[in-house]
């Protein structure tokens, strides 16, 4: 009786598997892309595109792009057992290889932005000037470098027809599995958390000490009353730059917290998966185990397709203006497009 029961659970777990596979995927296939092509558009407009930590954001926008159009094509056409990565070796080897990469690049790009904005709130203007847009740009290159090296094994260690394995598509050996899920689980998610918490508690250690120098020379100003214009700021550039720098500030910590939220349970399944992976288990193990990966696997493709909401609903009115922008110039190009066609016809008719 309990056999039956194990197998009607399994078959269940297969069940709502491929029912999310197929649709799920399919909402956040169109949630991610759609959200981070208007973070391009936005962050590519000269208002915003020549910080560095901007820069880092419109990258990864881009990584993150790939990295969705990679890898949930496949969840979606296996949902309906038309996933051709499950059987064409080398689809399965091109397609893990670019979307490890794209998932790699799009998490470093993040941790340097919070390096970026520890640069930019330091105290020693030494540390500040390293916050350039140059930097941002060299810095993106290592990382594009040094991911592709990291996940070169992909392109040996991934097959199709993998038997015994979360995927038909995956790594090909106990040593190729164990390198692959290690490479992902410190190189691509823990340590640019890591980064990104080490280097945002010196960030916001940083505000603080700029809080405390600010608050002490307000009093200064107040018994010198004769140097109070000279003091006080009136640059409107300045203020501006300052506003972006808190809005950067502000939606990198939340997006820092979300990515952690949504990879970490990937981090610890695939480390689970591939040690157990010689044990003997049962085909309710295996349908709980497919299910549990198909799941966070899921969560870590949210996470890549959530910024842009994180920009618009947590960062103020800098994304938000930025944004509207962006729509009111396309639709005054629309009305001018419009109304030369218009003329161009006036004109022929006459």
């Amino acid at each position: 009786m309990s056999n039956v029961s194990n197998t009607n659970l399994a078959e269940t777990l297969d069940l709502i598997s491929i029912q999310f596979n197929r649709y799920f995927s399919i909402f956040i296939f169109l949630f991610g892309t759609i959200g981070n092509l208007l973070n391009c558009l936005v962050l590519s407009r000269p208002s915003l595109r020549s910080n560095p930590c901007t820069f880092y954001f419109l990258i990864s926008s881009i990584a993150n792009i790939i990295s969705i159009i990679f890898g949930l094509t496949s969840r979606i056409l296996s949902g309906w057992h038309m996933d051709l990565t499950n059987t064409n070796a080398f689809l399965c080897k091109f397609r893990a290889f670019i979307m490890l990469v794209s998932r790699s690049i799009a998490f470093w790009l993040i941790a340097f932005a919070t390096i970026d904005r520890w640069l930019s709130s330091c105290i020693e203007y030494q540390r500040r000037q390293y916050s350039s847009l140059k930097n941002a740009q060299q810095g993106t290159i290592y990382v594009v470098i040094l991911s592709s090296i990291f996940y070169f094994q992909v392109l040996y260690c991934y097959d199709a027809n993998m038997s015994l394995a979360p995927l038909r598509c995956y790594g090909k050996t106990i040593m190729c599995r164990l390198v692959t899920d290690l490479t992902y689980a410190l190189v691509t998610i823990l340590c640019p958390l890591l980064v990104m918490f080490i280097f945002g508690l010196l960030t916001i250690s940083n505000i603080r000490q700029m809080h405390s120098m600010t608050s002490s020379q307000s009093k200064l100003i107040d018994v010198n009353e004769n140097n109070k214009k000279t003091l006080k700021s009136t640059n409107p550039l300045r203020g501006r730059r300052k506003r972006i720098d808190r809005y950067l500030r502000h939606v990198l910590f939340v997006q820092i917290i979300f990515l952690t939220i949504l990879t970490i349970p990937q981090v610890i399944e695939k480390l689970y998966t591939t040690l157990t992976m010689n044990q003997m288990k049962s085909s309710l193990n295996l349908a709980i185990e497919e299910f549990i990966y198909n799941i966070v696997l899921l969560l870590t493709y949210l996470a890549s397709g959530m910024p842009f909401y994180i920009y618009t609903l947590s960062g103020g009115n800098t994304f938000r203006n930025a944004l509207m922008n962006l729509f009111r110039i396309d639709y005054r190009h629309t009305l001018l497009r419009t109304d030369l066609k218009l003329k161009a016809i006036e004109n022929t008719s006459k």
